[in-house]
């Protein structure tokens, strides 16, 4: 289970709103108490997706689509985002308890692409931006054996 307030909701939707057609993303910062995850700080980070031919094979094999595929169906963290929320950790004790991103015009179910690059340990919001207004919400984590995504509860509290 992941704990959030309705501010930290409010936030992602609007970042998700602000950032359609494209994909947006951040990261989501909390602590783990009695197993679950509770979040503190919600943290919008730049969409550093670029398109490229040798990513998307990596996913989706021989199937590449003839069209570029860009942030309005990708996301990425930068590898240097990531190396500062691994320095913040370590300075604040609080963990980087997953990510959130948005899937304009199409449902907030976890993409193949999605679950390739998961990784376990993270809980993963995906918000649903339709016509440039955020729709529904769904929090995943993916199995140990990172075959499949699970779905997460998420509960709201008014406050942090």
């Amino acid at each position: 289970m992941i704990r959030l307030s309705e501010a930290h909701l409010i936030a992602i939707r609007g970042h998700g709103a602000g950032a359609f057609p494209r994909e947006c993303c951040g990261v989501l910062i909390g602590d783990v108490e009695a197993g679950v995850k509770i979040v503190r700080e919600v943290r919008a980070l730049p969409n550093t997706f670029e398109p490229d031919e040798e990513f998307e094979r990596s996913v989706a094999g021989a199937a590449v689509s003839e069209t570029p595929v860009g942030q309005e169906r990708r996301y990425m963290v930068s590898p240097d985002a990531m190396f500062e929320l691994m320095r913040e950790e370590r300075r604040t004790k609080r963990k980087a308890l997953g990510f959130y991103h948005s899937h304009p015009d199409h449902p907030a179910h976890p993409s193949e692409y999605d679950r390739a690059w998961a990784m376990p340990w993270y809980s993963y919001i995906i918000v649903s931006v339709l016509r440039g207004t955020p729709d529904a919400m769904t929090c995943w984590t993916l199995s140990d054996d990172g075959s499949r995504f699970e779905a997460e509860i998420i509960e709201t509290v008014q406050k942090d």
